[in-house]
Parts: C-alpha cells; sequence; structure tokens
C-alpha cells in the first residue's frame, strides 16, 4: 500500500537524540506511513542507534561522504513514495496525532502545504516554555492561508514575528515533482525558508494551523550557534540571488520590496557584527575603518541598547536561553547541524 506520509530524517551526528525523534514518527496515529532516515556520513554512532530500530516503515539510507544538509534531504525526497512529505529534524519529534490531523486538514483545505505552530523546548527540560505563535505577537486562532509577502514580512531577523522559515511544513509531494522542487544544496543558510517561499511563489497553497503538534528542540551545537558574521552574509546573499534568479521585481513588486528589507536588515547587521568581531579580535583600528566607512553604526548602536539589556535580562535573570537565541539569531538552521 501505498504511504500516505512520508517522514524524511536527516541526520548527523546525533545519536544522543535520534532516537526520540523515529520514536515519534513510529507512534502516529496515522500508521500509513513510511520513516525515511539519511545519515549523512556521522563520525559518532547515529547510524548504529538508527539501525537498531526493527520496523518495516523505517527504511534507513547513508551518505558515502557529507554532503550536507540540502542534498541529504533532496536524497531523502527522492527514495520517497508518500503523497505527503513530512521534515523531521533529528532532534526534534512530534506529538502523536501530528500527522493525522495535519492530512485530515491539508484534504479539507485542498492545500499544498500545511504547518502546524511549533512547541519551543530547551535541551534538557520536559516542557516547552512557549510556541512559536506565542512569541511571535501575531493573533491566530483558526486555520490561516499564508501568501508570500506576509510570509516574508513575518520573518524578519532579530524581530518579533511568525518566523514561518523555521516552520515544518508538509508538502504535497506531487507539488514538489510537477514544479520540479528540491532543496538548494548550495545554500548554508535558511533552506527551509527558502524552500517554502519557492513553493507560495510556484503556486502552493499554504496554511497554518493554530495548534502545536511539533516539538522544536533549541540546543548547543547547532547552526543557531555558529558565527553571525557567516550566517548574515549568507542571507545577504541568498536574498539578492533569489530576487535575481525569479526576476522577482518585474513579477512581483511587493514581494520584491520586503525582500528588500530584508536584505537592509541583514546588512545593517552584518557589518555592526563584522566591527563587534573586530573588536574582540583586538583589531580596533579595522573596527574604526568599518564605522568610518558605515557611520549608521553608531546609530544603530544605539537602537540596539533596549533590545540588548531585554535579551540579557531574558538570559541571566530567568535563563531564558531559548528565547533569547532563537528570535535574535537568523532561523534556526539546525536543521544542519545536523545535516
Amino acid at each position: 500500500m501505498k504511504p500516505e506520509v512520508s517522514v524524511i530524517i536527516p541526520a548527523y551526528n546525533t545519536s544522543a537524540y535520534i532516537s526520540r525523534s523515529i520514536e515519534s514518527a513510529l507512534a502516529q496515529t496515522l500508521k500509513n506511513i513510511e520513516v525515511i532516515v539519511v545519515d549523512d556520513a556521522s563520525t559518532n554512532n547515529t547510524l548504529e542507534v538508527v539501525s537498531s530500530f526493527r520496523d518495516e516503515r523505517l527504511k534507513v539510507f547513508s551518505n558515502p561522504k557529507n554532503f550536507g544538509a540540502g542534498r541529504t534531504r533532496n536524497r531523502a525526497i527522492e527514495e520517497a513514495k508518500g503523497n505527503w512529505i513530512a521534515v523531521l529534524d533529528s532532534d526534534d519529534w512530534y506529538a502523536p496525532e501530528r500527522l493525522e490531523r495535519l492530512v485530515q486538514l491539508a484534504y479539507q483545505e485542498n492545500a499544498d502545504m500545511i504547518a502546524d505552530d511549533l512547541y519551543l523546548i530547551k535541551d534538557g527540560e520536559k516542557t516547552p516554555w512557549s510556541t512559536l505563535i506565542q512569541e511571535s505577537g501575531e493573533s491566530i486562532s483558526t486555520i490561516k492561508q499564508i501568501d508570500p509577502v506576509y510570509f516574508v514580512e513575518t520573518d524578519v531577523y532579530g524581530k518579533r514575528g511568525l518566523h514561518l522559515g523555521i516552520s515544518k511544513p508538509l508538502f504535497r509531494r506531487e507539488f514538489l515533482i510537477r514544479e520540479n522542487i528540491n532543496y538548494n544544496s548550495d545554500i548554508k543558510v535558511g533552506e527551509d525558508f527558502w524552500l517554502s517561499l519557492t513553493c507560495l511563489l510556484r503556486g502552493a497553497r499554504f496554511f497554518l494551523v493554530p495548534e502545536a503538534y511539533y516539538f522544536y528542540l533549541a540546543r548547543l551545537g547547532s547552526l543557531v550557534y555558529t558565527d553571525k558574521t557567516i550566517r548574515l552574509s549568507g542571507n545577504c546573499q541568498q536574498t539578492l540571488a533569489f530576487i535575481d534568479k525569479e526576476k522577482i521585481h518585474s513579477k512581483l513588486p511587493d514581494l520584491a520590496a520586503a525582500l528588500l528589507a530584508n536584505y537592509q536588515i541583514f546588512k545593517m547587521n552584518l557589518d555592526y557584527y563584522t566591527v563587534i568581531k573586530l573588536f574582540k579580535q583586538k583589531q580596533c583600528l579595522k573596527a574604526c575603518k568599518e564605522i568610518l566607512y558605515n557611520p549608521y553604526l553608531v546609530i544603530y548602536s544605539c537602537l540596539r541598547i533596549p533590545g540588548i539589556i531585554n535579551r540579557r535580562i531574558q538570559l541571566y535573570l530567568f535563563g531564558n536561553k531559548a528565547a533569547y537565541d532563537i528570535f535574535y539569531s537568523t532561523k534556526k538552521q539546525r536543521n544542519l547541524l545536523i545535516l
């Protein structure tokens, strides 16, 4: 029987977490599924842990060398046979009813993509501290259709918003095949964001469900904790490349404006963190030159002070490191911590 959903789990050095991920997928109330794990040449015992499971619905593949997130996910999608593709990061997990509920709503709304709210949980804790929608400031109580401009405008670096770029939609596999959409293996930052936006540009009907069924783990070792300047530089480059490739200026001026506004924020933050990095490296002369070339950095630094104070309060007084990291970094690019 053809599976209704193919759960794809790309994995890299997550032996301490991946059992929970696989167990949550296999324990879904929707039984007609397959679970596809692709190990991206882990250097620990991740593949051994995965191979210890005995369930005919689980299919395990291994890359001959480390290919990175995009290519690993694409391989999993190529192996998939289900009507729907559901991505599960190898340190996250599902609530038991997630797939059954989302598939039901997807058919009801004739959706090509459907995502739920995310439970936000810190590593080592058992109870989520919040959800994506609760932290966004948005008021969403019923299923909501997402358009490209809204998707971009509510996912702005360093600002409160939905940040649907880190959501984990189910994708109609037929739609991905018909539109020839897959992960860009050259992108190292924000693969989920750009895949979802590409789907929207191709006419995908994307719906957001206000209930949370996905547990999103914030932990050290993920790309959320990597060098900000590297991530911001990648975001700048990819934003301009995407606008040019998709010819968005002429086709969708409102979307172009939203993406360019994001680019400006990425660029200001890149310049800011470049200066901070130079000062930390005691390259004060270079840092001062950067400020001279970009005088707006003085004003921008002053504007950041209230936010910095608030984040320090969250971190040091309330111990809320997840809040500190997730919404003041780029998206969760820890898909590929994993990958």
